[in-house]
């Protein structure tokens, strides 16, 4: 999926309120709280600058410590007003961010779990881990640092304006004239910073996969001694994901720095001139103290609020991101008015699929009868595993029907329909929990005796009593502290807890050594006794005893009968039967 590239300039701003109605708004009494505090806090820093006057006119310049005890009770009473109200609009913010922030990452993986296959073939998985970790947790500054300093410092700034603008509105336009200057190299800065801060995303994504593959693929890096390999590309990817991270810290840097640049124009202004203004008896020593120190404290809360826009753009990098996986939808999905599902013959009436342009089934048909072991044969890429794809509904084909009695399965849930099928794969996918939890997927609410019913059917309590913890020890990530056997067994005995009427095996047995395949052979037996079975099968002598057995070549069925009749025939089937019995392929 490619990332939303939203080019007009509100992007930023509809993304935030978006944001706002489907995550924060819910918040806003916490918010509000919040606000108040931080008006506390930023109006505290105005009440000590207007406090700077009497400190100066009525005690330093009078040579009088009459009013000593007050000015001191004041200022110190505002630095604990202030402390107390910004450490209470933290707590409150960042808390809220921390949940806008933890209910994203939820909702974005709830949203993924309902997208078809096709979008996860599309995307690596280190890509939609970064959307889903990296890119919500960039949103963290924006809740905490970018809220506190938009409440707190406008509040800051605004009193401090009044302390100025009521001391000497001309020394005011002097302090800040400059600024109007920066508002074309300011908006030139924010979309600076969009433009890196979204390559920079970007590319923390590809690092994410390349570290992925790295971890997953391990085994084959050390065995093909890939070590320096992987990791110049890691090093490629990390200077891909270091120059434009660079790039978009130097834009936000910008911001204050060109702020300071006004700022010393503006003190070198009001020096000069508010000098004179004294010496001339214009003005008190305690006014030019007064305006002076709110000039100096205006202008750290200026440079916050100017790297704001900088870090709304890089948020609204990630935001874009992260929207475009919502707006990503299913194609695949329930109809309306589903069909309750028969335990009956499946049939494949003239079904086309392809990937792409490039097909895959061309017209296929066959029917599977109720009850009974199908199996489908053909070489690579004649379109059996498909064929899978198509009967659970992980795919749609673009033409034709599939039926499970008279009802076209894209006319039932997919509830119903995916309750009704159980599947055991070459490639197991295990969970990095225990042997027990694994097997429970099959029914998430079976009872410990039913799992251990399953276990002892499908001979996991042969290897799972040897270790400690018995079914309660873990399997390790993806499996990987199990056997290719054993992770079988485990799968089949989550079928078994499964319990559905409808069994499809793809070459469950083909990487297992003769000992491993003759207990998972066994175990599979027992698993499709009274079950409509579909299996996958590369070793044809496992087959035999099939009810039926199809041969498929190019995504058609060529041939189709009995292990008997289909060697009888002498055709494609008896030609790959033979070649397998005399040890040629």
């Amino acid at each position: 999926m490619n990332s939303h590239q939203l080019d007009d300039a509100a992007t930023p701003r509809r993304l935030l309120r978006r944001l706002w109605s489907d995550h924060i708004r819910r918040f806003w009494p916490i918010l509000s709280v919040a606000v108040v505090l931080m008006s506390i806090e930023g109006a505290a820093i105005g009440a000590f600058a207007w406090l700077v006057e009497p400190l100066f006119d009525q005690l330093f310049t009078a040579n009088s410590m009459d009013g000593v005890t007050w000015v001191a009770l004041a200022v110190g009473g505002l630095f604990v007003l202030r402390a107390t109200a910004g450490f209470l609009q933290r707590i409150l913010v960042v808390g809220v961010g921390l949940r806008v922030v933890t209910d994203l990452q939820s909702r974005l993986v709830q949203h993924l779990l309902t997208l078809d296959l096709s979008f996860f073939q599309g995307n690596a998985p280190g890509a939609l881990i970064e959307r889903v970790r990296g890119d919500t947790a960039s949103l963290q500054s924006l809740s905490g640092a970018v809220l506190i300093s938009l409440g707190r410092d406008s509040v800051t700034l605004i009193s401090l304006l009044a302390v100025m603008l009521w001391t000497d509105w001309q020394w005011t336009l002097l302090a800040l004239i400059g600024l109007p200057v920066l508002v074309l190299p300011l908006l030139a800065v924010q979309g600076f910073i969009r433009r890196t801060a979204i390559a920079a995303r970007e590319a923390a994504a590809r690092l994410s996969t390349r570290l992925d593959e790295i971890f997953h693929g391990v085994q084959t890096i050390k065995l093909n001694r890939l070590e320096d390999h992987e990791n110049r590309r890691f090093r490629d990817e990390i200077r891909s994901f270091l120059r434009p991270s660079i790039k978009a810290q130097i834009g936000v840097a910008a911001n204050p720095a060109m702020i300071d640049i006004i700022a010393a124009a503006g003190f070198v202004a009001v020096l000069y001139f508010g000098g004179q203004d004294i010496i001339s008896d214009e003005k008190s020593v305690g006014e030019f103290m007064k305006f002076f120190t709110a000039l100096g404290l205006l202008f750290e809360p200026l440079r916050r609020l100017s790297s704001i826009a900088g870090q709304v753009q890089a948020a609204g990098a990630s935001l874009e991101r992260i929207y475009a996986v919502f707006e990503a939808c299913p194609t695949i999905l329930t109809p309306a008015t589903p069909q309750p599902l028969p335990e009956a013959d499946i049939t494949f009436e003239d079904v086309h699929f392809a990937y792409g342009d490039t097909p895959v089934l061309r017209g296929l048909s066959f029917t599977a009868k109720a009850g009974q072991t199908t199996a489908l044969v053909g070489a690579s890429g004649a379109g059996k595993t498909t064929v899978f794809g198509a009967l659970t509904r992980l795919v749609d084909p673009q033409s034709g029907q599939i039926r499970i009695g008279d009802v076209p399965v894209d006319q039932a849930s997919l509830t119903a329909l995916r309750d009704t099928i159980a599947v055991v794969g070459q490639d197991t996918a295990l969970f990095d929990e225990s042997i027990a939890a694994n097997i429970r997927m099959g029914d998430l609410g079976a009872s410990d005796d039913a799992v251990q019913s399953a276990a002892r059917d499908a001979s996991v309590l042969e290897f799972a009593q040897s270790l400690p913890g018995g079914l309660d020890a873990a399997v390790g990530p993806r499996g990987s502290g199990l056997s290719g056997g054993q992770r079988q067994r485990v799968a089949i005995a989550r079928a078994m807890l499964k319990s559905a009427p409808v069994l499809l095996l793809d070459e469950p047995t083909s990487a297992l050594d003769a000992q491993s395949e003759k207990l998972v052979g066994a175990a599979l037996d027992r698993l499709a006794q009274g079950r409509t079975t579909l299996v996958i099968a590369h070793r044809l002598s496992t087959i035999r005893a099939a009810h039926k057995i199809i041969v498929m070549e190019a995504g058609r069925v060529i041939e189709e009968g009995t292990h008997d009749q289909l060697l009888a025939n002498s055709g494609t089937y008896a030609r790959l039967y033979k070649l397998q019995i005399s040890g040629k392929e």
